[in-house]
């Protein structure tokens, strides 16, 4: 766990990432991080490779510029 300040107000704690699949809601991958980690550090391992798209908050905003992540050339 971790101590983060976001705006005037501080934070102490972790957050979960979650890979759900979209048809059945089944949980996929599960990543428990710090509170002060970045969310788009934690894409690659909520991907499996077989997803026909993504959805996300704005903290994966920018996943697609990300060289570790791309899937195109």
């Amino acid at each position: 766990m971790h101590q983060t300040k976001k705006g005037n107000q501080y934070f102490f704690g972790m957050k979960s990432h979650i890979g759900v699949d979209a048809e059945s809601g089944l949980v996929h991958s599960l990543v428990g991080t710090a509170a002060n980690v970045a969310d788009i550090t934690q894409v690659d391992q909520l991907l499996h490779g077989e997803e026909t798209y993504v959805c996300g908050d704005a903290g994966y905003t920018g996943v697609d510029k990300r060289p570790s992540i791309r899937t195109e050339p």
